[in-house]
């Protein structure tokens, strides 16, 4: 049975459900297995609908209602209003594709993206229901996807001090090494490199919080530091619950993450 992993906020927030789906029973020679919703990795496209399928079953929805774009590693948001759903089938594609972060204020429709290691994030404010799902690889983060999430949340109406934000299982700092031009991307767009990035004593190669770098990214655009929160668990650490690249290579599943307000 699919099991949805409930996501932490910092504080109580009622009426958003935000999980993430677990690999379930896994199979070794299997780097699909159980649960992967990602259609554009290489997996069995019959077996990524039916565990699309047993999501809907599982959150009362039907298919049309659940939206995941076609990531890449980009900073382009899209939009998810009725204009979304009066579109055509091929239009709602093109919204969908390129895409690394959805925003909607709508009731019954679930929002969410796909990862294996990269950050997860996801966002809401109580106050104007408008909830967001970003996915932000080291590309993405540096290039600051999170605070341009949180930019587009408040063009559609909230408030950065109402937001609250919940990260995902992903990589950690230890298991993240990476090579000096990662290091200077984040330099690039003016991160705080001190504070997201160590250097390995004995190897000399650097390794990143991509956790941190997001929860900074989001403070800087305004909402409190309080209001934000890192699961902190690692994927390539635990792959027998979460799909990671880094171990089962990038012909992997991925790990949905997603947000709903029922009511």
């Amino acid at each position: 049975m699919m099991e949805l992993e409930r996501l932490t906020w910092s504080k109580p927030l009622d009426g958003f459900d935000a999980f993430q789906v677990t690999r379930g029973k896994v199979n070794q020679r299997n780097p699909y297995s159980e649960y992967n919703l990602c259609d554009y990795t290489g997996d069995d496209a019959l077996r990524v609908l039916n565990a699309r399928i047993e999501l809907c079953v599982t959150l009362g929805i039907d298919m049309d209602h659940l939206i995941m774009p076609r990531q890449v590693h980009g900073t382009s948001i899209a939009t998810i209003d009725q204009n979304y759903f009066n579109a055509d089938y091929d239009k709602q594609e093109q919204i969908l594709d390129g895409t690394d972060a959805i925003i909607t204020a709508m009731t019954g429709v679930c929002i969410g993206i796909n990862t294996a290691d990269c950050v997860n994030i996801i966002m809401a404010d109580p106050v104007t229901d408008i909830m967001a799902a970003a996915h932000a690889g080291w590309k993405g983060a540096a290039a600051r996807i999170a605070s341009k999430t949180v930019q587009a949340m408040t063009r559609m109406g909230a408030a950065p001090a109402h937001i609250m934000a919940t990260m995902g299982a992903s990589i950690c700092q230890d298991c993240f090494e990476v090579g000096d031009e990662v290091v200077d991307a984040f330099w690039q767009k003016k991160h705080d490199i001190d504070s997201i990035m160590r250097r390995n004593a004995t190897t000399g190669k650097a390794h990143i919080d991509l956790r941190h770098a997001c929860a900074l990214d989001i403070e800087a655009a305004g909402v409190p530091a309080c209001n934000i929160y890192q699961m902190g668990t690692c994927t390539r650490c635990q792959p027998q619950r979460y799909f990671s690249a880094r171990r089962l290579g990038i012909n992997s599943g991925r790990t949905f993450t997603g947000i709903i307000r029922h009511t």
